[in-house]
């Protein structure tokens, strides 16, 4: 009887060990993912959230645009090879980096403002926090801070070593683009047609350059006629004269976080073309009409959909680094 009972122990023991086995195999094999946690940073740098936030609510009140283009950084961080930091590498000998890719000359902008999170971050606890995950966290509060919904990033990013200018001409979308070269690239990253005019919704804050603009205001049809001539006045037809001049993407609240930009689209006043085609008699008109409706049911779409994007093929266990300088690899 004891004979028995004993070879039953022991092969319960050998199974848990398998089990186990697989376990960690399971864990190893799942790692990319299955890292990121909202509470990453909690023991090692319990500071962290405090810090990123006064640094960009200081950025934000020298500025009100800066909000956006740290929530654009972030959005052209992840669409190249994931949310990796790789935007802010500055070019090397061994690569050509991103931000002259043709979606960031002249265009990205906020890099001194990441410089000084970065060096906030270091300053209360050095050689942890990743600037892909200084991104992440800005993004949010930049949000936050211009009256958007506030959620719980996930966190434990780590940086990637190089960068792509040719990943970055070819992930990001062009204001050009037609409703399904958008959708297909977003759905290319795992987000879905719904994830795709939530985060379009981000074009209720920030500014565009006349480049990307103006052949919707003088070519195209399905824009409101006063809407194009107020345009008009600061965007000359002959392109190389005022390329750089700028209009807000939201005509009516463009330094606040509203759905009024889904407003815009229900009556043609949607500056980019990209922005238009989510309201043109397509799939999504009822996506666009249901945000334009109910803001909450925007800020919820839009909080589901930055946790699906910073989700993006992150570096995680022993990849990448932790960089020291944002703009450059250890």
């Amino acid at each position: 009887m004891y004979m028995l009972g004993n070879t039953k122990m022991g092969s319960a023991s050998s199974f848990s060990n398998f089990c186990l086995t697989l376990l960690l195999l399971v864990d190893v094999l799942g790692s990319t993912n299955a890292q990121l946690s909202t509470n990453f940073y909690s023991k090692s740098c319990p500071n962290l959230l405090s810090t990123v936030k006064s640094t960009v609510t200081s950025a934000i009140n020298k500025e009100a645009r800066m909000g956006a283009s740290l929530l654009r950084l972030f959005f052209h961080d992840c669409f190249v090879n994931g949310c990796d930091g790789s935007v802010l590498l500055d070019d090397t000998s061994s690569f050509t980096g991103e931000k002259n890719a043709i979606p960031n000359r002249n265009s990205a902008r906020g890099f001194d403002v990441v410089d000084n999170i970065k060096s906030a971050v270091e300053n209360v606890c050095p050689g942890v926090v990743s600037c892909a995950d200084i991104l992440a966290v800005a993004a949010r509060d930049s949000v936050e801070i211009l009256g958007g919904p506030k959620w719980a990033v996930k966190l434990g990013r780590r940086d990637a070593r190089s960068a792509s200018q040719s990943a970055a001409n070819n992930g990001i979308p062009p204001p050009t683009s037609n409703l399904n070269r958008l959708t297909s690239r977003f759905n290319a990253l795992g987000l879905s047609t719904r994830d795709l005019v939530a985060l379009s919704g981000a074009h209720t804050i920030g500014q565009a350059r006349c480049t990307s603009f103006r052949a919707r205001i003088y070519n195209e049809s399905n824009i409101d006629a006063s809407f194009a001539q107020t345009r008009q006045r600061n965007c000359p037809r002959t392109t190389g004269s005022g390329d750089n001049n700028l209009a807000p993407l939201d005509i009516q609240t463009p330094t606040s976080f509203d759905n009024n930009y889904f407003k815009n689209l229900i009556s043609q006043r949607g500056l980019l073309h990209s922005d238009q085609q989510l309201f043109n008699g397509g799939s999504t008109d009822s996506i666009v009409r249901g945000y334009g409706n109910s803001p909450s049911s925007f800020n919820s779409d839009f909080v589901s959909a930055m946790i699906k994007m910073g989700d993006i093929s992150p570096l995680t266990g022993s990849r990448g680094e932790i960089r020291k300088n944002c703009r450059r690899v250890n």
